[in-house]
């Protein structure tokens, strides 16, 4: 499938831990079920997506239904390291420079169209255009479709990681229909290659998805590996519905008229205990939180107010409200090729106002507001926020608190609108996946701009071959980030999820809900 030993190592860039990953390759239900057809299985979700275009999605409730949807040419398996989906094959030169890919034959479209290579070729040049994340291909000198089945991408520049920029789950590089081309930014149809199909979509109350038909299962691989290997829709349908509130989520549980939910805060969670088959899985690894500190308005286009906010932060008490969650300074995970241990600690969990004010001083802070945005939709994300209000008010602030939806909260950090100049989010697949993924987000959330020590750590990062080189570079990089505070980060937090066991097999725990090989008994 990858053609020769150099693209093997380029491809393995973040190796995670037998351990943690034990609880993502168990099923949740019991081993000797038979797979069947049929019913819809209904999942109690936080949110409505924002979005179903995959090239402007960032949120986990865009992306859980989104990746259901369409696929890339290659994916992430059940260990988070790059496997092929639409590609049967990928060919690399030796000067890293050169990426061939051999389609696989025979792929539709969910309006019955075949895939060809000019579809491949169409969904790169409008991600260069809309995306958020198009400066991953502003090292293309060109794309070429020679025939139906080849797909050739010619870099200006040796890219060692190009493939890992590729298997992204967030802004996917997923494939579109070439007649989706010229579409706006999130004003696409919804057609993708996925083993589901989009139904029915009421903004405020559920979606559904269908399975698809005429899917076209990769046929090379024995069956499903995280979201790469041969994908199976058993259940006909499967219907989000939007239950932003945790009781209520719960409560659906209890009734049976959800047989699966997403985030439950644990004491909530104890609240199922008495019943058996409602099963109780948390997932790590699953999503860092950090608080994002706006660098481009005022009054945290200061480095020193923004340092200052770091140095008041006492995760401890976040850590409270937030629910699942362990301690780790790192921007990536112990386990993974990329952590730099002690190197890059020394700016986590300060708590520390005295210097704060210090700091505050230093940049001749004036008591201008500092806003502090939220949402209503995401618990952990407002109680956060109101902790930290305490903590900065302790140091000296003027801290005022903005809560709107998560729609409007996601695109304000996107987009840096909103008069905010801090909030909080969760950012999964980045610390998981490593130094590629986490490009766009350490860029785009504090919206940056200017860096050059960034931007030189980046650029040694993507011409370094070896892996050694390309860590010492990384963690330039996270050292950078840290030390300027474009990010603070809180803590890495498990997924805490509840399963009808009794009703759905097959569910494999993943950082990502999917619902492809996952059955009602």
């Amino acid at each position: 499938m990858f053609a020769n030993s150099t693209l093997q190592r380029i491809g393995c860039g973040m190796v995670m831990g037998a351990a943690l990953l034990a609880s993502a390759m168990a099923p949740a239900g019991a081993a000797e079920d038979t797979p069947k057809k049929g019913g819809t299985l209904i999942y109690a979700s936080l949110s409505g997506p924002g979005t179903l275009d995959p090239q402007v999605a960032a949120s986990m409730v865009d992306l859980e239904v989104i990746h259901h949807l369409y696929e890339g040419l290659v994916t992430i398996d059940g260990s988070y390291n790059t496997k092929p989906l639409l590609a049967r094959e990928v060919k690399v030169s030796d000067d890293l420079k050169t990426y061939t890919f051999l389609l696989r034959k025979g792929v539709k479209f969910h309006n019955g169209k075949v895939m060809t290579s000019e579809d491949v070729k169409a969904t790169f040049e409008r991600y260069a255009r809309v995306s958020p994340n198009k400066a991953a291909l502003d090292d293309v000198e060109s794309y070429e479709a020679p025939d139906a089945d080849t797909f050739i991408i010619r870099l200006k520049k040796t890219n060692a990681a190009f493939l890992d920029v590729l298997k992204t789950p967030v802004y996917p590089f997923v494939i579109l229909p070439s007649e989706q081309k010229d579409k706006p930014a999130r004003g696409i149809d919804i057609i993708g290659t996925g083993v589901f199909k989009l139904g029915q979509w009421v903004k405020d109350s559920h979606l559904v998805i269908q399975r698809f038909a005429d899917y076209v299962p990769d046929d090379q691989a024995q069956g499903p590996d995280g979201f790469a290997g041969k994908r199976t829709a058993y259940v006909d349908a499967v219907r989000f519905n939007f239950v932003p509130e945790a009781n209520a989520r719960v409560a659906a549980m209890q009734t049976g008229e959800a047989l699966f939910t997403s985030t439950i805060p644990p004491e909530l969670a104890a609240r199922l205990k008495s019943q058996k088959h409602l099963q109780e899985v948390t997932v790590y690894p699953y999503c860092q939180q950090y608080l994002i500190v706006h660098s481009q308005q005022a009054p945290t286009d200061n480095v020193k107010v923004r340092q200052a906010i770091r140095e008041a932060v006492h995760v401890d008490d976040i850590m409270k409200v937030i629910g699942a969650s362990k301690k780790n300074h790192s921007m990536v995970y112990p386990e993974g090729a990329y952590y730099g241990g002690k190197v890059t600690d020394g700016r986590y969990n300060q708590n520390d106002p005295k210097k704060a004010r210090e700091l505050l001083k230093e940049a001749g802070y004036k008591d201008t507001p500092i806003v502090l945005q939220t949402n209503n939709n995401y618990d952990y994300m407002r109680d956060a926020i109101l902790v930290l209000s305490e903590q900065l008010k302790a140091a000296g602030m003027n801290v005022k608190i903005d809560i709107t939806d998560w729609t409007t909260n996601a695109s304000n950090l996107q987009t840096g609108k909103g008069n905010w100049n801090v909030s909080t989010t969760s950012f999964c697949s980045n610390p998981i996946l490593g130094p590629q993924q986490w490009q766009s987000m350490i860029y785009n959330f504090p919206h940056v701009k200017d860096d050059k020590v960034l931007d030189g750590a980046y650029e040694t990062f993507y011409k370094t071959a070896d892996l050694a080189g390309r860590k010492a570079a990384w963690l330039d990089i996270e050292q950078r980030v840290l030390d300027e505070a474009y990010m603070i980060k809180v803590a890495d937090r498990g997924n805490v999820q509840v399963i009808n066991t009794r009703k759905v097999g097959g569910f494999r725990p993943y950082y990502m809900n999917h619902f492809w090989n996952v059955w009602l008994k």
